[in-house]
């Protein structure tokens, strides 16, 4: 495994990220090594993974969006940002990590794909994306 592919892991594992300081000026993202849990449907991996960037209702509203770069998407608008229909593969391969999206700038969200398979198999990796997407898709505003 090459360093920077190492690196890359190791940075893509902030799941845990909380903001230090009260201000906006002063507010910083800790960054902590991914914590795997055993339940794998779409609603819990949002919740251990996704809230504390795109908060509990995923509207980007997470307690770590204000410490970040660029501000974490509106989850629940994919759809309606995509003419009504909700893009399944995009947003698969924007959580796995296969394509970059140009609104998260130097990739402040992790690779999911990778820190996933860095602690589970490959078909649970796959069940726990897919049952992610599918969560996801649930959020969508009518």
């Amino acid at each position: 495994m090459s360093r920077t592919f190492r690196l890359t892991i190791l940075a893509a594992a902030t799941v845990v990220l909380t903001v230090a300081a009260p201000s906006a000026a002063q507010q910083t993202v800790k960054r902590e090594p991914i914590k795997p849990i055993p339940e794998i449907s779409g609603a819990a991996t949002f919740k251990t993974y996704c809230t504390v960037c795109h908060g509990t209702s995923g509207r980007g509203d997470g307690p770590a969006a204000k410490a970040l770069t660029k501000p974490p998407a509106d989850l629940t608008s994919i759809a309606k940002r995509n003419g009504g229909k909700f893009p399944y593969l995009n947003v698969r391969m924007a959580i796995t990590g296969e394509t970059e999206l140009a609104a998260h700038g130097t990739r402040e969200m992790p690779m999911w794909g990778p820190v996933f398979r860095s602690v589970q198999d490959e078909a649970t990796t796959e069940l726990r994306v897919k049952n992610l997407v599918g969560y996801l898709e649930s959020l969508q505003e009518k």
